[in-house]
């Protein structure tokens, strides 16, 4: 069976942006201008097509990343249906809560078109996608939205884009008029104004650029022209000599710089209104790239550790990533995957190189949102999702069993919050066990404990929201009523000093005996080396150094050693929380022929762990947000001072229209409720945002309550 599309009309992109800069309603024009949809479903009316949630019709954001497949025929090749393209879009969520849906959508993306509010322009999210596409190496188009609107300026949010996140973005386009007076774009390549006429803008009119902008047209088309040749040595020489350069030599350089990331195309319009998102889909088939474009995906032989490569080709052995899980109310679990290269139909077996299982992969479909279409083949470059898969998690290899590879894994956040839940009847308690290990399944940046000294149940994610969310579907969609407590800060700890200390641990109480001995020694850890040594073991947040000589501890106790660390790491030494960025090295020890065993090692290492790390200048680290505040001008005092009684450091103040713009770090524990209180403080019309930035020492007064709350 062959594929229907060649590879190279294949598109892989996402929708990335800040919240309510317009992707989701975005998303819905692509659905109708693709033949997707036969009406297109407004966000604030709750019946977008890609927010098929419950919870994101009545909130109106999108919390779950939508995939969606349709096809496009590029308005310039007319009726010429030969040319059609086949789009697999993914609409991720803009709210920094559910930033897991971004990360995991642009490990497996292709291309990614980045929309931005025409009024505020680069927004704190539009930051952290984009640092998130950079470390993906995901080429991106931008689209300037919501010019219509009261404020909006398409000059002053390019030069955001430029100042903030890329030197090399460059118009492809500017619009005719802004706020209500917005009309047309004028394409800065071929000098033509384009008009959206007929139902919801459906039709195209190409047309010559009114006077009143011919000049600044020019002015622009000249800067785009001069930005491109410096990406051909040839067409820099053509360009110096006075010649006309062909419209397909720049679209050309302009795909071949774009598909480097060293060059950004802007595009304009507003989505709600109709305007210019067609010419946005000629973009992505113009300048993003399709699977052939982009280097082949590495991974690791299992057998032997060594760096092997996969080209985007179905001849090639199959290799797929697991990238998201979902519970469907109709068919069971999903397991959404990206195929990097080869072919896999439904029916036969494919072999989890992540846990060595094999599985039979039962149905296979293709993705619209909510809606499902059954094929019996996927391709390389495809996006589907399988149905049944038991033992697949994110972030898993799906491959062939003869042609083994483990590939990347898609490396997510920790969580900053928490918070206590008990189900609310007997009867809920079995329910909820379930619920909350489908729901840790599907989403890696929610966590599930048991707290050991209560027994309680405690929750851990992204926000306020994301948690709220969680609870709303235990109930929804697992009918599991539950209490929740007060949200709680996810403290870590950590030591700033180095210790030693040493251990024996000895029992004796008839018959056999323990015995175990070790010397190790603690510092904070440093920065990731080139090259591990074969004696030290690495993993997020913490170091294993065995520096056992002549085998005074014998190997096979030495794991025993590291586990009884690891431990003891997940108690803390201060006020009980899990510690992180320790290097720890084992120095010495000894062992009895008889009596040694891997429990005695185990303890040893871990009062030895608890001893050294009480020495080590040990603290407590507490989430520290960045945090946006945008309020009309009169209202700025009263915030700026807020802030500041929240231990706040004011890092910025800016303008975006009418507006102020505010731009603090601020400790997680003193942002509990500040929406409602910034509210009631400025009248309603001050709005924030925040996202998680980084971990540090809590002052000491703090540290010191911290540690009575957590006693008390």
């Amino acid at each position: 069976m062959n594929r229907d599309y060649p590879l190279e009309k294949v598109r892989n992109f996402g929708i990335i942006a800040h919240i309510d800069a317009g992707k989701t309603t975005t998303s819905e024009r692509i659905l109708f201008y693709t033949g997707m949809s036969h009406k297109i479903g407004e966000v604030h009316e709750g019946e977008a097509v890609t927010d098929w949630m419950e919870q994101e019709k009545e909130r109106g954001i999108t919390i779950t990343a939508a995939a969606i497949t349709c096809f496009w025929n590029p308005s310039y090749m007319g009726a010429d249906t030969s040319k059609k393209h086949r789009f697999n879009i993914i609409d991720t969520p803009g709210h920094v809560d559910f930033t897991v849906e971004v990360e995991r959508s642009l490990k497996v993306l292709d291309g990614g078109v980045v929309v931005f509010d025409g009024v505020a322009g680069v927004e704190p999210q539009s930051e952290t996608v984009w640092r998130q596409a950079d470390k993906y190496h995901v080429p991106r188009i931008c689209f300037i939205n919501k010019l219509d609107r009261t404020g909006g300026s398409f000059e002053r949010s390019y030069q955001s884009i430029v100042e903030r996140l890329n030197k090399n973005a460059v118009r492809m386009q500017i619009p005719i008029g802004e706020e209500d007076e917005f009309d047309a774009v004028i394409d800065l390549l071929k000098m033509k104004a384009y008009y959206f006429e007929g139902n919801m803008g459906i039709d195209i009119s190409e047309r010559e650029i009114p006077d009143s902008h011919l000049e600044l047209a020019k002015k622009y088309r000249a800067e785009l022209v001069e930005k491109v040749v410096e990406h051909d040595d040839v067409l820099m020489a053509d360009y110096l000599e006075g010649k006309e350069i062909s419209l397909e030599d720049l679209k050309r350089t302009i795909r071949k710089a774009c598909l480097e990331v060293k060059l950004i195309p802007v595009f304009t319009g507003s989505a709600l209104k109709n305007k210019g998102v067609q010419l946005v889909l000629d973009a992505v088939v113009d300048y993003l790239p399709s699977p052939v474009d982009i280097p082949p995906v590495k991974g690791i032989d299992p057998a032997t550790g060594e760096i092997i490569e996969r080209k985007a080709s179905d001849s090639e052995p199959f290799a797929a990533l697991a990238f998201k899980l979902q519970t469907d109310p109709f068919v069971g679990q999903l397991t959404f995957f990206r195929v990097y290269s080869g072919k896999i139909e439904a029916g036969s077996y494919i072999y989890n190189s992540t846990t060595g299982d094999k599985e039979r992969l039962g149905r296979i479909v293709r993705l619209q949102a909510d809606k499902r279409e059954e094929v019996k083949i996927v391709f390389a470059g495809e996006i589907a999702a399988a149905v049944g898969l038991k033992n697949a998690k994110t972030s898993h290899t799906l491959c062939d069993e003869n042609k083994p590879i483990i590939l990347d894994k898609i490396v997510f956040p920790e969580p900053v919050i928490s918070l206590r839940i008990e189900p609310k009847t007997k009867a809920d308690q079995e329910k909820m066990g379930f619920a909350l290990k489908r729901l840790s399944d599907e989403d890696p940046t929610f966590r599930v404990k048991s707290d050991e000294e209560t027994g309680e149940t405690v929750i851990m994610g992204m926000g306020e929201l994301h948690l709220e969310i969680i609870v709303d579907r235990m109930k929804r969609e697992f009918s599991v009523e539950a209490n929740v407590g007060k949200p709680q800060v996810a403290y870590k700890e950590t030591i700033l000093g180095e210790a030693e200390a040493e251990n024996k641990y000895i029992k004796q109480s008839g018959g056999k005996g323990q015995y175990g001995h070790v010397k190790i020694k603690l510092k904070p850890l440093g920065p990731m080396p080139e090259k591990l040594p074969k004696t030290t073991h690495r993993e997020e947040g913490f170091e294993f150094i065995n520096s056992i000589k002549g085998g005074v501890i014998p190997q096979e106790f030495i794991p025993a050693c590291e586990k009884g660390i690891k431990e003891s790491m997940d108690r803390g030494v201060v006020a009980g929380y899990k510690m992180t960025d320790i290097s720890c090295e084992l120095l010495f020890g000894s062992y009895h022929d008889v009596d040694s065993s891997e429990i005695a090692y185990k303890i040893a290492s871990s009062m030895a762990f608890q001893d050294a790390a009480k020495r080590a200048k040990p603290v407590i680290l507490e989430p520290i947000m960045k945090v946006e505040v945008v309020t009309p001008e009169k209202f700025m005092g009263d915030v700026t001072g807020n802030l500041s009684s929240k231990r706040a450091q004011i890092e910025g103040m800016d303008e975006r229209g009418m507006n102020k713009v505010i731009k603090a770090k601020v400790p997680l524990a003193e942002m509990f409720g500040y929406v409602t209180s910034l509210r009631s403080m400025t009248e309603g019309r001050a709005s924030s945002t925040m996202e998680f930035d980084h971990y540090e020492p809590v002052p000491a007064h703090v540290s010191a309550s911290i540690i009575e709350e957590r006693i008390s």
